[in-house]
């Protein structure tokens, strides 16, 4: 296996778990600043209320993007046994 394969194989998996992880991590980024803004307008310094949204939004997210990430991932497994030759695999 030549090391551009390998790179561009790396860069492939880097990029997929970008894609797969970004979705989730913005919804609980942009529901984290609306609650810290609510909390900072109302002087209200609970824990618990920064965190409870969080977890309810990100496995919100989750449910409603969870065909799209497992259809993604299915893709990307497929391809990557598919090219397992040219890794030097076989």
């Amino acid at each position: 296996m030549t090391q551009d394969v390998l790179i561009e194989a790396l860069r492939h998996m880097m990029w997929m778990s970008i894609l797969l992880s970004m979705p989730v991590l913005m919804v609980a980024l942009v529901i984290g600043v609306l609650v810290g803004l609510v909390q900072a307008v109302t002087s209200i310094q609970e824990q618990t209320l920064s965190f409870v949204p969080k977890i309810v939004a990100t496995v919100a997210a989750l449910v409603l993007l969870g065909p799209w990430m497992t259809k993604l991932l299915v893709a990307y497994c497929a391809e990557l046994f598919a090219n397992l030759p040219r890794f030097g695999a076989l």
